[in-house]
């Protein structure tokens, strides 16, 4: 993984290591359509139109990405291609077809690939989230749609991103969940989302980006998800990081 990703992936905050047997449901749970104001540069000042969708109540865990590779063998660490991950995939396991120790049950599976995780979603006839589906979404408390006006809340957020890592992954859920009642869209692992790879300007520098540059943007208080596009946007498809996981949308069809 590029030098600018290992940086951001240090900040992400360090959660109580939990084990827990139990692998808690995921299901899909909508999120109304809405126009909006997003951080990232290329919407400009223009509030963007999302559609409803659907999003995993929380990231997706060992237990549930187990089930996957042992259905689809070419998914195992140890057979996917060079291109499709690196060396890291699913390095945290304890063998090919067992997470181990390390690797609770409830935890969010990460080192996994933005193929791997494609391909996941595909399985589940889904697909990985858009950018502005997950800012959307991210955007919501426990009370209202858009928190994003709200310094308690705000700070919260900055909080978790402000003491580096260090004791483990907490299990899914360990939250309050929104009013959409999703878990774990800050504090506990990075997402991948499907169009990752153009959410700067061609040429942009990811490091300067969540920098100085981001200083300058036009919504300061949305530092934390800034460091989230920075972070998306240093990365490579066959990437994978410590605290990296994902979880998988579908179409909704939900009033706003």
């Amino acid at each position: 993984m590029r030098r600018a990703a290992l940086l951001l992936i240090a900040l992400l905050p360090g959660l109580a290591a939990a084990g827990g047997d139990l692998n808690p449901p995921n299901p899909f749970l909508e999120v109304p359509g809405a126009k909006l104001r997003s951080a990232l540069p290329l919407a400009g000042d223009e509030a963007v139109p999302v559609q409803p969708f659907q999003l995993q109540r929380h990231p997706v865990t060992n237990a549930e990405f187990l089930a996957f590779v042992t259905a689809h063998p070419r998914w195992r660490r140890g057979a996917v291609p060079a291109a499709l991950a690196g060396e890291d995939y699913l390095s945290q396991w304890a063998g090919p077809l067992d997470p181990g120790a390390h690797a609770p049950a409830a935890q969010p599976v990460t080192r996994v690939s933005w193929f791997a995780a494609e391909a996941y979603c595909d399985a589940e006839h889904a697909r990985l989230p858009d950018w502005y589906e997950w800012e959307l979404a991210a955007a919501a408390s426990p009370t209202v749609r858009d928190a994003r006006a709200d310094p308690a809340w705000r700070q919260q957020i900055l909080d978790w991103y402000a003491h580096p890592g260090g004791k483990g992954l907490a299990a899914v859920e360990g939250d309050s969940a929104s009013v959409y009642g999703l878990h774990d869209l800050h504090g506990l692992v990075w997402e991948w989302v499907r169009d990752f790879n153009s959410l700067l300007p061609p040429g942009a520098d990811p490091e300067k980006f969540c920098g100085a540059t981001a200083l300058n943007a036009r919504q300061k208080e949305d530092y934390a998800v800034l460091m989230r596009i920075a972070l998306l946007s240093s990365l490579r498809a066959a990437d994978t990081g410590r605290l990296l996981g994902f979880r998988c949308a579908r179409d909704g069809g939900g009033a706003s």
